[in-house]
């Protein structure tokens, strides 16, 4: 059974509020590290537990952490960024849902030891109704004298703010994120200067993920040493899964980092296997920005290896072979999963959020969204497989944030791995026009042929 360490009283009935979570050892981080810690010891813990950003970057956090400026006289602030948007994910939700006071717990840890006396969750839209269980449940720490003024008597002062967002997915750049918390459109930063140096209101910032906040907790309570013992390699502790799709048992999970994506996928412990009886086709690991992998490279590498629930394996490869970890959204298509449609409809979504900043991802989603849905109703050709790679090429790496790639590769590596599968659009247009629903027919992926020395 793996180890939780961020959902372990999930099911305990009101764990959202302050007197059952303090039940279950709810603020003893603050504790020990307002009043046995100093600020830089604390990001010592963090840089030795090996944390990375879950957000989907996967950066070292204590890493991030230290490159924070620390001028005299000029604030500095903690932005916790809960716009989670990526389609597929829904594990911060779901944290923020059960158990508020985790998240809260971890932000007024993390800001003393960033020196920061304001900081704010910054929510999507979408989840107000979140936003309203976490507003409550800080009003609740206020009135125990967990925020405010002189937190447990240290001197420590802390006042924390949710803000909702307007439901952009771009506000989940940080930069972007940044802007619209000043009240501005959410348009990505130019970098440098990185947020470290100039973020809110250009002063020193720290934008984290809600799952690499609420890490923070168990780093403390128990060091970084003990939580780097979980996990494998440079992919350490646990990590929160939003698993969806055709799978038995879709839901979020808590996994310890080095499960095998097989068993993750088939055991009754985690997914319970591909539902209705049916054969896995593909999968997306990471959030609908990641490549997807057809299903001989799911499991195993290209090398023969176990494929890992861990940030190095999902990527093995490269993305010739391999995919990303990402944000943890886990995406799980049948045999009868119409990759094109899927497609298309990832590249609707970003196409309708990109800011329109930069030509090649505001006219080049554009395009892509037009050209799959041509092929997608059989009214395409075969050029258009074609152009479609050129256009993810034209937009991958040409725009000041990631969105641009996120559209473009999910692109490429469904033409790379599944080509025939857009062909099949183009021979048989009557067999896929009036298709809403998948294939009747499954079409499954063709593993390539072994190259010959």
């Amino acid at each position: 059974m793996s180890r939780k360490l961020l959902l372990t009283h999930d099911n305990v009935p009101n764990l959202h509020t302050i007197d059952v979570y303090r039940s279950k050892g709810g603020y003893a981080s603050v504790e020990k590290a307002l009043k046995k810690m100093t600020p830089e010891e604390i990001v010592e813990e963090v840089k030795k537990s090996g944390l990375r950003g879950r957000g989907g970057a996967g950066f070292p956090t204590g890493m991030k952490w230290s490159f924070l400026a620390k001028p005299e006289g000029v604030p500095r602030y903690l932005v916790c960024n809960a716009d989670e948007s990526e389609p597929g994910t829904f594990k911060d939700r779901y944290l923020m849902e059960r158990n508020p006071h985790l998240l809260i717990e971890g932000m007024i840890t993390s800001s003393f030891a960033l020196g920061a006396n304001t900081s704010y969750i910054y929510i999507r839209g979408e989840y107000f109704y979140v936003s309203r269980i976490l507003e409550t449940a800080i009003a609740e720490a206020y009135a125990k004298g967990w925020l405010g003024k002189n937190i447990l008597g240290t001197g420590y002062n802390l006042d924390l703010y949710v803000q909702v967002g307007a439901g952009a997915y771009i506000c989940g750049e940080e930069t972007a994120l940044l802007e619209s918390l000043e009240g501005k459109r959410g348009n990505p930063r130019i970098k440098p200067p990185f947020p470290a140096i100039a973020g809110l209101y250009g002063c020193p910032t720290v934008v984290n993920n809600v799952e690499t906040i609420a890490a923070v907790v168990p780093i403390v309570n128990d060091g970084g040493d003990e939580y780097a013992k979980i996990g494998i390699g440079r992919s350490t502790g646990t990590k929160l899964i939003s698993a969806s799709g055709n799978i038995n048992k879709p839901g979020v999970y808590e996994i310890e980092m080095g499960v095998p994506v097989e068993e993750f996928i088939f055991s009754d412990q985690y997914c319970g296997g591909i539902a209705n009886g049916k054969r896995m086709k593909a999968c997306v690991p990471g959030g609908s920005s990641v490549p997807i992998l057809p299903d001989y490279l799911v499991c195993k590498t290209a090398t023969g290896e176990d494929r890992l629930m861990t940030y190095e394996s999902l990527s093995d490869g490269g993305f010739a072979t391999g995919s990303m970890l990402g944000s943890g959204g886990f995406i799980v298509y049948d045999e009868h999963q119409c990759v094109v449609r899927n497609t298309w409809n990832f590249s609707r979504f970003y196409h309708h959020e990109s800011c329109g900043q930069c030509s090649p991802c505001r006219e080049g989603t554009g395009w892509m969204e037009r050209v799959l849905h041509r092929l997608e109703k059989g009214m395409g050709n075969m050029n258009d497989i074609d152009l479609l790679v050129e256009l993810a090429k034209k937009i991958e790496g040409n725009t000041i944030c990631p969105l641009g790639d996120a559209a473009a590769w999910p692109v490429a590596a469904a033409i790379k791995h599944f080509r025939h599968e857009f062909e099949y659009h183009v021979l048989y247009p009557e067999k896929v026009k009036d298709s809403k629903h998948g294939h009747k027919e499954p079409i499954m992926p063709v593993k390539p042929a072994p190259v010959m020395a």
